[in-house]
């Protein structure tokens, strides 16, 4: 099957899903790169938003993944939302780093490239694809609430074990076809 016969495209105004579940709740995979060399990892939190004018999504990453690179290097990035029956092979791919290891085919996903050469995998049912608009990495002394500043020094006890917050342009939305 094609990939068009597998999902058709919708508006990001058109997503019916709950934001604040999908991403404050529910398990994603962020996959960077194209065909010969993609890698995925689990996101948890992020948020959906207007940036510039533009539907955009925001994605923490922690500075050592291998997905936070490809994404610098391609510019490019899927968030793909699956059906809770996929939580484990979603798992298996945050457990380990494609850096050291051929993770990608020892997932039991079905890959498959968007019309633009993006990587995602056919049992999702939310395609997100979106176009790297900037990377930034807050400070502690960003936030203001005090909960947030004791977060952050509780999750990050280490000063070189950071987060990085990816913006992206929402460029096209997928959705599974019925």
């Amino acid at each position: 099957m094609t990939f068009e016969q597998l999902f058709k495209q919708i508006s990001p105004e058109d997503i019916d899903d709950n934001v604040f579940k999908l991403v404050g709740k529910d398990f994603y995979l962020i996959t960077a790169g194209k065909k010969e060399n993609y890698n995925s990892m689990v996101g948890s939190g992020g948020g959906w938003g207007t940036l510039f004018k533009k539907p955009t999504a925001m994605c923490l990453f922690p500075i050592h993944r291998y997905t936070l690179e490809i994404i610098q290097k391609e510019k490019t990035y899927t968030l793909s939302y699956f059906p809770n029956e996929y939580k484990e092979q979603m798992l298996f791919l945050g457990s380990k780093s494609g850096r050291d290891s051929d993770k990608m085919k020892e997932v039991k996903l079905s890959a498959v490239q968007t019309p633009c050469g993006n990587m995602s995998f056919k049992e999702a049912n939310l395609i997100i694809e979106c176009s790297l608009t900037q990377i930034t990495t807050p400070a502690v002394d960003d936030f203001y609430s005090q909960e947030s500043k004791d977060y952050l020094k509780e999750a990050y006890k280490d000063p070189n074990e950071h987060r990085k917050y990816v913006f992206g342009e929402i460029t096209a939305v997928w959705v599974k076809r019925g």
